[in-house]
This record gives structure tokens, C-alpha cells and sequence, in this order.
């Protein structure tokens, strides 16, 4: 497929620029792959349905059986503000942390700097270009404190692209899931940013049983695909642990008959990166660039909840591949017509596998 099977037409004004109120306030819109599929239909593309909902009927489509997986990385602050020592204007974006003093970090200034240039960073911060690796700069931080504390005192929250203001001091909490746990992400996993601990606890008295991994979301999640052959597309790379409990946990929802429900892409990612060597699940650490499109064969994922995705984007591709591309299409246009909210601030959908 081309780059440009994977766009659609978006008013600007459904680009939710603002969180709601209420986490769990959101829509949801349930993509049913199997509604209406007679006995000997094998059709599913053509017999899918949708369902306009609230999120927290989320409670009626999953069952005792089933198997929620949350990626529980925490967003940190990563973005700095200042300027070269040329007098230029420059924004840095860290990507990863290195170390106490390093790190990688995508730069924005009319000019890129060199290495051994000086930055200042919120008229506080000394800093230094040590080298360029591609697209991201390795910066060491001339300071007392380590690069995350550093963060958590002078970062702003770095907010998507497409929405269109300056971050505030309630997008400290909002944009971050209930249950992040683990320091490493510079955008939220969004699906999860649905879910309250009212919500979590009422899933668990209806005895559904939940897991975790861990995905640290990277800047790259929002740099556009520049191919159109999808082949030649080179993914970016993102940190990613699963662990011994949760493939324990992953198999034993399988032996009972239930779904593993994977609660965003991020957690599709992780868990199909652990199981693409053998097709059976197993505990990983390390870097993933899985990068799925149609024609992907998912080993662990049955459902799963996820947002709007970017025209052209690698994640419209991941649930294009997941519950068909016509299905998903058609839900995308069906969801502009009804005013959705589009993106990370959102609505979500709930999709199942084709």
C-alpha cells in the first residue's frame, strides 16, 4: 500500500485542543467486526458495524475472562526552551535520557547547531552539542542536577503538534495516565488517559484481570512517514519491557478463552515486538522499530482501545492492519460525520481483530 491510501479529510475544529473535564467523559465509537456475520459469511470486511458510545460502556464489552495490558510509562517535561550562543532561538525536545547528563534530543532553531555549540535553557540551563546521530542531538547539561530533575523543574510538558497552545499547568496531570509509573516518555500512550481509578476499580470487582508493560512513547510517534513505498519507511525506535508476569498473565487469559485487550498502540507494539521471534509470547527488554501495517500478523493482540490517529500516520496504518483497512476507513469517516474529537485529547475507539 501507498502512503497515500492512509489519509482522510479532518476539520481542523475536531482536533480536540483541550482535555475534558472528566477523563472517562469522552466517546467512544465500538468498530464490531462481527456484527451481523451469518454462520457461513466469511466476509467480516463487509459486515462490521458501528456502535456510538460513552467510554465508560467500555464496562459491557469487556468481560471477566478477558485480559487488559496498560503501558505504564510516565511522560516527563521534556521540552526546554532558549537560545544558541549565536543569539538564535532554540527549542530542544529530549527523546532519551543517557544519562545524569546526557541526553538525545531532537533541536528546532532556524539553523541546527554544531557540535560544541552552547545553549541556554530557560535562562538557567548551561548546555552543550556533543554530536549529531541522524536526526537527534547527544547534549550534556552543565548543571548540579540530573538531567530529569533538571526536567521536572524548568521542562514544559511537551504537547503534540496539532494542538495548537502553550502547555499549562493542569496538562501536568491530564496529560498522564493514572497508573504511569515508569519515567521515560515525552508523549502520553493516549488511550489510557480514558481511564479513572472509578473505572479501574469497577473493572476489577467484574473480576477482569489487568497487566502492564512499558513503552517510553518517543518524539518520533509524531514525525510524519516522507515515503510513499511504506517499504521504505525506517521506524523509529522506542524503548520497550515485558516482563515474566505479564506473558504469565497474557498466556493464562488465553487457557481460560478470554481476550487480551491491548489498551493503545503502544502496548499492541510492545507486546507483538516481544512475540515476533517465535510468534509466542515472551519477556523482552531492548528497542523496538516493529512497524505494522496491513498484512501483519498479530500473535497476542484481540482488542484493543486506542484514539484517533494522524492522516498518514504509522498508528492509522497499525489499526488499519489490525481490524482491516475498509473497516477502519469507513469508522474514520463515520467519525467525522458525528463530530468526534480527533487526537490525543480526544475520543477513543474500540476495536476488534479482523
Amino acid at each position: 500500500m501507498q502512503l497515500s491510501d492512509f489519509t482522510y479529510d479532518l476539520p481542523p475544529e475536531l482536533i480536540a485542543q483541550e482535555a475534558l473535564v472528566e477523563r472517562s467523559a469522552s466517546r467512544l465509537l465500538h468498530l464490531d467486526i462481527n456484527a451481523e456475520l451469518s454462520h457461513n459469511d466469511s466476509n467480516k470486511a463487509s459486515s462490521s458495524k458501528l456502535h456510538d458510545k460513552h467510554f465508560n460502556d467500555i464496562l459491557d464489552l469487556i468481560n471477566p475472562n478477558d485480559l487488559l495490558i496498560f503501558n505504564n510509562t510516565r511522560v516527563i517535561p521534556a521540552r526546554l526552551i532558549g537560545t544558541k550562543d549565536t543569539g538564535g532561538k532554540v527549542e530542544v525536545m529530549i527523546e532519551r535520557v543517557l544519562d545524569n547528563h546526557r541526553a538525545l534530543a531532537h533541536v528546532r532553531a532556524n539553523k541546527s547547531p554544531k557540535a560544541g555549540g552552547k545553549l541556554l535553557l530557560e535562562n538557567e540551563i548551561e548546555a552543550e552539542v556533543i554530536a549529531r546521530h541522524d536526526t537527534l542531538f547527544e547534549i550534556a547539561f552543565n548543571h548540579e542536577l540530573s538531567v530529569y530533575e533538571l526536567l521536572e523543574k524548568f521542562g514544559h510538558i511537551p504537547l503534540p503538534p496539532y494542538i495548537e497552545r502553550e502547555d499549562t499547568e493542569a496538562d501536568k496531570e491530564r496529560y498522564q495516565t493514572v497508573f504511569a509509573e515508569e519515567v521515560g516518555a515525552v508523549a502520553a500512550p493516549t488511550a489510557g488517559l480514558h481511564f479513572t481509578p472509578e473505572l479501574l476499580a469497577a473493572l476489577a470487582d467484574k473480576g477482569v484481570e489487568t497487566a502492564k508493560v512499558t513503552l517510553h512513547v518517543g518524539a518520533g510517534t509524531f514525525l510524519p512517514v516522507r515515503v510513499d513505498n511504506l517499504e521504505e519507511h525506517v521506524m523509529h525506535a522506542e524503548w520497550v519491557e515485558v516482563d515474566q508476569a505479564t506473558c504469565d498473565a497474557v498466556a493464562a487469559c488465553k487457557t481460560r478463552g478470554g481476550k487480551v485487550i491491548a489498551v493503545g498502540t503502544t502496548s499492541v507494539r510492545s507486546l507483538e515486538s516481544a512475540a515476533k521471534a517465535t510468534g509466542t509470547l515472551q519477556p523482552f527488554t531492548g528497542d523496538t522499530r516493529l512497524f505494522i501495517t496491513p498484512g501483519f500478523k498479530f500473535n497476542v493482540v484481540d482488542s484493543m482501545i486506542t484514539n484517533f490517529h494522524v492522516p498518514e500516520s504509522t498508528l492509522l496504518m497499525l489499526v488499519s492492519a489490525f481490524s482491516g483497512y475498509e473497516n477502519i476507513m469507513n469508522a474514520y469517516h463515520h467519525a467525522v460525520k458525528e463530530k468526534y474529537r480527533f487526537f490525543s485529547y480526544g475520543d477513543a475507539m474500540y476495536l476488534e481483530k479482523c
